[in-house]
């Protein structure tokens, strides 16, 4: 609010319009303040109203399992169908309708088209669901996918992705279809497979230097391994223990923990949902297997276009694969 005050004007009238000027500022000053307090009161009964959940803290035997809640579909793990006449299980549990409930002729329908894609009778087609909102379009999509399994790649977009000032519509629309395009590679690695028997870390008074041994066995024989930092920095990262059944990649020098060992199976009296037995392995502890990975298209042009160096302008290939 602007006064306008002439040279000429009352001394009485400079009052009046001082007051006048104090009070509207009062004024705008508190009605923000009665605002945020009912705002907060009214957030409060909410709050007061809303079911409460106590936990308590983790004791040494019981373990809670992480819940992966960062969308509204995360739940559904299948289309909750009977494998052999692929209806609608209607079992109430929560484990046979695989999280998904309703729309029981579209989840059949969906049902068809999974087989289909499983026996590979049906590829480079799209699907089209058409409802009203609200109806499980998503959730069907969502349930699709998961019954195909994680190696099958989802990419789930919005309009609002395909529309960017940095990037034109059809790379965004490319990039979508190659996250959506699975590669299966196939490698043979050397890798040393065994239960650990003993794990023997040795720090320098300073800790600048770390030296170790692993005793790893199977059926038929017993090794021990030497270890260096990179080794034992990886045995830490994974809380590898005796009892535990691992696998060593040794070109990349990569642990991967299997499982425990059932010989194990009664050190501890109470045990996570998370830990799974295993036999212990037999015959010779270096092997050669068959390593399969799983990438999509995108995930190689992402490789690709790290090249760096004045190499990569004659012979790198990078960005995207070409279509040919």
């Amino acid at each position: 609010m602007t006064f306008r005050v002439s040279p000429l004007a009352h001394p009485s009238h400079l009052r009046n319009l001082l007051a006048l000027a104090i009070l509207n500022l009062a004024i705008a000053i508190l009605i923000p303040a009665r605002a945020s307090a009912v705002f907060s009161r009214t957030a409060e009964q909410r709050i007061m109203a809303a079911p409460v959940i106590t936990t308590k803290e983790p004791s040494s035997s019981t373990t809670f399992q992480k819940l992966d809640r960062i969308g509204p579909h995360t739940h559904i793990r299948g289309l909750g169908l009977d494998p052999s006449t692929l209806e609608p299980d209607s079992s109430p549990t929560a484990s046979s309708s695989s999280g998904i409930v309703g729309q029981k002729r579209a989840r059949k329908a969906a049902g068809v088209i999974v087989r289909m894609v499983q026996q590979r009778k049906i590829a480079g087609r799209a699907i089209l669901l058409a409802g009203p909102p609200g109806t499980g379009k998503t959730a069907i999509a969502m349930a699709i996918a998961q019954q195909l399994g994680s190696d099958v790649p989802f990419t789930s977009i919005s309009a609002s992705e395909v529309f960017s000032l940095e990037m034109s519509k059809t790379e965004a629309l490319t990039q979508a279809f190659r996250r959506s395009i699975g590669v299966r590679i196939t490698e043979q690695a050397d890798v040393i497979q065994g239960e650990v028997v003993e794990v023997q870390i040795d720090r320098s008074l300073t800790g600048a230097t770390k030296t170790g041994k692993l005793t790893i066995k199977t059926t038929d024989m017993e090794t021990i391994y030497d270890l260096g930092n990179k080794m034992i920095d990886s045995l830490t990262r994974e809380k590898i223990s005796a009892g535990d059944v691992i696998s060593i990649d040794k070109s990349s020098g990569r642990i991967s923990k299997l499982g425990r060992s059932f010989t194990r199976a009664r050190d501890y009296d109470a045990m996570g949902s998370d830990t799974r037995f295993v036999q212990c392995p037999e015959g010779e502890l270096q092997t050669r297997k068959d390593v399969v990975h799983t990438v999509s298209l995108h995930e190689i042009d992402v490789i690709n276009s790290r090249t760096q160096g004045f190499l990569a302008l004659f012979a790198g290939d990078t960005g995207e694969i070409k279509p040919e």
